[in-house]
């Protein structure tokens, strides 16, 4: 195992109305500015609970952050923060929402060009307090350090342990209104987070690799029974809490980690519009595939912990692994190909230039998925 230092400050209010935590989690001094999407915290009951959590305190709101959201919209809630004096942020949607809140805590007191925090990974010095409510188990945002945001084609990160969220609220009760796409999108983004961290190369880091075993095994359990059962709420309660763990930082301290998937998926989703979940089941597979030999070690023992492969030549117990997985993102409703949502060569060509262009030229544990292995990458997927 590696050498790490790890710390997890954020406070988890786990459970059915826990949104009246807030009360107490906010000082009563902070002038709030609460964040969210497309408005159906205001059809589902979550935008009430947390008008009436927040009754004693001074608060307003900014609405419209997007799935994959946009810098120039957050840029209109940092004008907004500056203008009015805002100095607590409460983000109330899903991991976009939160990822926006925290880019929009990082730019309120950044001096500078903005977009520099994320094409330049300049430095980030301050950012506003901010906790959040959380609508869709996903991404693992409320608890991490980093966000992705999106400008035009380019979708880029940041990470800084300022932007930390200082509580975050799961309330399973605020999934139940989601719907298969976005259910199904939420489980297999929180399985291939773990796949990241998890499919690499052995370093005898047993917690780890069991932590993940565990929850890669319980969203293949729990996962299905949503695509049945969209108001199977015990369902929904450990999803929840396995997106939550899937990226907390536990999984991933003392590991090598991948995240060639991600990269490679973000140009699908920056091109196309592919949902960011579904361009991660397209591209895994191909790059458990393609990456087969550095990855060997770790995929035989995915293969037998994971799917009880224990027959066959090594080739072959991979071979059915990386089957099993599509078939587990088809049971899940999403696709595992390029020719599933219409995308052709001609995109391949056009997602690896972005990807070049971005500088997204040393990819993998290693650092050795070029440019040439990312097109082969898509083409397998194809």
């Amino acid at each position: 195992m590696n050498n790490f230092s790890y710390q997890n400050t954020t406070q988890i209010h786990f459970g059915q109305g826990q949104i009246s935590a807030i009360t107490n989690s906010i000082p009563k001094d902070k002038k709030i500015l609460v964040t969210y999407g497309g408005g159906s915290i205001k059809s589902n009951g979550v935008y009430d609970q947390v008008v009436a959590a927040l009754k004693d305190h001074t608060w307003d709101e900014f609405s419209g952050i997007e799935p994959n959201p946009q810098f120039d919209t957050l840029m209109k809630a940092v004008e907004k923060i500056r203008a009015e004096g805002f100095d607590y942020l409460l983000a109330v949607g899903g991991g976009s929402v939160v990822d926006g809140t925290k880019f929009i805590a990082a730019a309120v007191g950044f001096e500078g060009d903005t977009w520099d925090i994320l094409a330049k990974g300049a430095d980030v010095n301050s950012a506003l307090p901010l906790g959040c409510i959380l609508t869709l188990p996903a991404t693992g945002s409320e608890t991490n350090i980093g966000a992705v945001v999106t400008r035009g084609k380019e979708k880029l990160a940041f990470m800084n342990p300022l932007v930390r969220p200082q509580f975050a609220v799961l309330d399973p009760q605020t999934t139940l209104s989601l719907s298969e796409r976005q259910t199904s999108n939420g489980v297999v983004d929180a399985y291939v987070h773990v796949m990241e961290q998890y499919l690499t190369y052995p370093v005898n880091a047993k917690i780890q690799d069991r932590f993940a075993e565990g929850i890669l095994l319980t969203l293949i359990e729990e996962g299905p029974k949503l695509i049945d059962n969209l108001q199977d709420i015990e369902a929904r309660t450990n999803v929840m809490w396995a997106a939550t763990q899937a990226l907390s930082g536990l999984i991933g301290v003392g590991v090598p980690q991948d995240w060639a998937t991600h990269m490679i998926g973000h140009e699908l989703t920056g091109n196309f519009g592919v949902d960011h979940g579904r361009s991660l089941t397209i591209v895994l597979p191909a790059v458990m595939n393609v990456c087969r030999e550095e990855k060997k070690a770790k995929l035989l023992q995915y293969a037998e912990r994971i799917w009880n492969i224990t027959e066959g030549s090594e080739d072959e117990r991979i071979d059915i692994a990386i089957e099993k997985t599509k078939q587990f993102f088809s049971q899940m409703k999403t696709p595992v190909s390029l020719g599933e949502i219409d995308l052709t060569q001609t995109d391949v060509d056009t997602a690896i230039a972005s990807l070049e262009a971005h500088g997204m030229t040393k990819l993998g544990e290693h650092g050795s998925i070029d440019i040439a292995r990312s097109r082969k990458v898509l083409e397998v997927a194809l």
